[in-house]
Formats: C-alpha cells, structure tokens, sequence
C-alpha cells in the first residue's frame, strides 16, 4: 500500500501535519502478536477476575437478578444487530421498543417526556444541567455532596471548560441528607439548577419536595439523579416538583457486566422538549391508519452546529436500553415494589446484624432502602474490605466521611442476599475487626 501511494515508510503519509501537533513523547509501542498471541494474553488476564464473590457492593452499581428473559430476547437478530433507525419503514420493531422504553422511564420519574436512552448516569446529569443552563440564561450550579464522588467529577469536566462555576451544598452529618439551610444559602439568583441524589450515595432518602420548593424559589431548575428502583417504595421525582430527573440503569436487567455497558435516561417537562439531548421517538399513524412509530426529536446531527449545539451526544444505549425495557415488562409495577421491599427488608436485617459488632456502626440516621453507610472509627477500612474479599465477601465502595478525614463503608443489599449471606459478612468481619485490634 505504501509503495503504491509513494511512500518509504508509515509516518510519511502523516507528513503534512505540524511537527506541533504530533506526539511530544515517543510512544515505544511493543511489536506486533499474532491474533492467537493477543486471545491467550486477555484470556490468562480475565482468568484473574473474582467471579464467586458474595456481592455486597453498591456506589451505583447493584446485584440485581437478570431474568433469562432480557437475554433471549435481547440476542434476537433484529434487535441485537440494529443501530440507528434511519428508515422507519424497516425499524419500526426497534422504534416500538424504544417508545415503550421512554414511556416506562416517565412512569418512573413521574415526568411526561423522556428520550431513547443516553450513555451512563453520569453524563446524563451533565447533559441534564447543560438544558438547565438554556432554559434559565444562567450559569453556576449547586450540586450535593451527596451526589457521588465519580458523577460530581464527571460533571466538573463538562462544567469547567464552558465557565459554569459548580458549588458544593454539604450533607447534615447527623441525618446524611443535604443540609437545607446550607443549599438554600448557596442558591441566588445566578443558579441555573441544584442538582441532588435519590436516594444519595450514602444511601439516605432525600426530601425533594424541600429542595424543589428552595430552587424554585430561587429560579433554579431541580435536577434529580434517580435510583430507579427506589421508586418502587418512593414518590416519583416529578412527583415532588423536580424539573429533570436522570439516573443510571444499570439496575434495570444489565447485570454488573465487569462495570459496563449501562444506559443513562433522562427525563423532563413538556417545557424543555427541544433542548432533549440525544432522540425522541414518537408515536404516529400512517397514511393507512395504521399505528406506526417514527423519530420525533434527533440532536445527532447538531454537531455541526459547534457551540450553538443544544447537546453533543451523538448517539445513545439502544441495546441496553432493550434489556432495560424487557426487565421491566417481567417485573411489572408490582414487581417493582416487591422488589424495593425485598432489598428494604434485607438491608434492615443486614444493619442490624453488622452494628451489634464492636466498632461497626449507621454513619448516619436517615432514612435508606437497599443501601447504608457504616463507619468503623477504629479499623483500617481499606485492610478490611480487602480482607473481607479475600474471605469471599464483596463490599463498598469506601467512601470520604463528611464528618471528618476518616471514610466510610457502603454496603448494599439486594433480593438476592440471603440471610446465610449476611451472617456469613457478619462472622467475617467480625474476626477481621478482632485481628486489627
């Protein structure tokens, strides 16, 4: 090919670019391996992975069962293998599935309007506070640190390069909630939106309709990141007066997955329908009277538009999104419920069983669901959660304690603990604890 076009060697066909602009370190790149080479490589690196861990891990992503329903029917040709539906005269299978998906999320966050699925939850809420900015004219944010740590810093790299000044409401050290007054204070009349966790990344039960009352008050949007399985106990999010609600489906059918893919959603009022990132799809009829399904709303092409782009996602989670879809279907509005109860249930029993040790106790007496925070003051909690690994018991994340510079454990609990699980992470941290003291 080289010989063809004229060149001696590969670097040639870069010649035309500025010196400036390539690489300021050599790269040193290894030689070539066979394809046999590479597969016996990931396989020896795979093979190191802890596939039999008991997961009481939570900070956003949960152990949840996945019915063999989501896969059998996300491995059906027409869904597995579809990527844009350009023409809906032959993608109408994945149009269907795709409004219902949007449908389901508005029944979730109890808002009319929601799009065809974004990348992570993360993202979601940077590209929630950017139609936040839009709609109000306005450009500092008010986020709580009860939003997780990896969300706060994602939206810190979106935020930063487009000056919009991000502030910190802090959490009330007794309740684990955002402390009130302190957001109240935070929110003038330069704030586009406040931006709040439900429940929040300690696990604690936020009071919405309080902080949806303070933003409005203030002319601020309120942006809610959602736990969709939460609502199965709790009151929507659009319910309680939120104008935005994203969140993270991974605990809608995606399984752990080793960490990815997931799917973002995202949902609003009627008000903000042309500033929706990503597609909307639309039910229609066509000239026949026959139901039909079409794309509604598409930002992907706004990417030539530069800075007047309304969003720069350029694509979404189809395929996850499907999954999502079916679990749902299978778990149904009863299901949902039985399933919230079911982690409340086992969560309970899971702190009660943990904080009669010594040196485990509740961080804080909100109110939770699936998920809690337990503070170890006198252990080395980085050598217990590795020692609990090890013992064959999955938990955290380790987390930065609010109320000083120690940290704290999470510990999630899903239907799928049993109580032999949580006296099995009992003893074992049990006997870790004593061989630290």
């Amino acid at each position: 090919m080289l010989e063809v076009l004229g060149h001696a060697h590969l670097d040639d066909l870069f010649g035309h670019i500025p010196a400036r602009l390539g690489p300021t370190v050599a790269l040193d790149l290894p030689p070539g391996r066979s394809e046999d080479e590479v597969v016996g490589t990931f396989t020896r690196l795979a093979a190191r992975n802890r596939t039999d861990l008991i997961c009481f891990a939570g900070g956003g992503a949960y152990d949840h069962y996945v019915p063999a329903v989501v896969d059998a029917v996300l491995q059906r040709g027409e869904l597995l293998t579809s990527y844009t539906p350009y023409q809906p005269e032959v993608s109408q299978g994945v149009l269907q599935i795709l409004f219902e998906f949007q449908t389901m999320v508005c029944e979730l966050t109890g808002l009319p309007l929601a799009n065809a699925s974004l990348y992570d939850g993360a993202s979601a809420v940077a590209e929630a506070v950017a139609m936040a900015c839009a709609a109000t004219g306005r450009s500092r944010l008010v986020v709580s640190a009860g939003v997780d740590a990896p969300t706060r810093e994602v939206l810190a790299t979106y935020a930063h390069p487009q000056g919009r000044p991000v502030d910190e409401a802090p959490v009330d050290l007794a309740t684990g909630t955002t402390a009130a007054a302190a957001a109240r204070a935070r929110l003038g009349d330069d704030v586009a939106a406040m931006v709040v966790s439900q429940p929040n990344a300690f696990g604690v039960v936020e009071d919405l309709r309080a902080h949806a009352e303070a933003a409005h008050a203030a002319g601020a949007l309120l942006i809610v990141k959602l736990e969709p399985t939460a609502v199965g106990l709790l009151a929507t999010p659009g319910s309680q007066g939120a104008d935005v609600v994203v969140g993270e489906g991974q605990p809608l059918g995606q399984g752990l997955q080793f960490g990815g893919p997931t799917v973002g959603f995202l949902a609003c009022t009627d008000a903000h329908a042309r500033r929706l990132p990503g597609r909307v799809v639309g039910q229609t009829v066509d000239v026949t009277g026959q139901r039909g399904y079409v794309m509604t709303l598409r930002t992907r092409e706004q990417d030539i538009r530069r800075e007047r782009a309304t969003s720069n996602i350029c694509t979404n989670q189809t395929l996850c999104a499907v999954a999502a879809t079916v679990y749902l279907s299978w778990l149904g509005p009863q299901g949902l419920r039985e399933l919230a109860l079911g982690c409340l249930q086992r969560a309970r029993a899971a702190a009660e069983h943990l904080t009669k040790l010594d040196g485990v106790e509740l961080a804080f007496t909100g109110p939770y669901l699936k998920e809690f925070a337990v503070r170890m003051p006198s252990a080395d909690v980085h050598a217990i959660v590795g020692g609990l690994c090890n013992e064959g018991y999955l938990i955290g994340p380790v987390v930065d304690d609010p109320a000083g510079d120690g940290h704290l454990v999470m510990v999630a609990v899903t239907e799928r603990r049993t109580t032999a699980d949580i006296t099995g992470l009992t003893t074992a941290l049990e006997r870790l604890l004593k061989e630290q003291s």
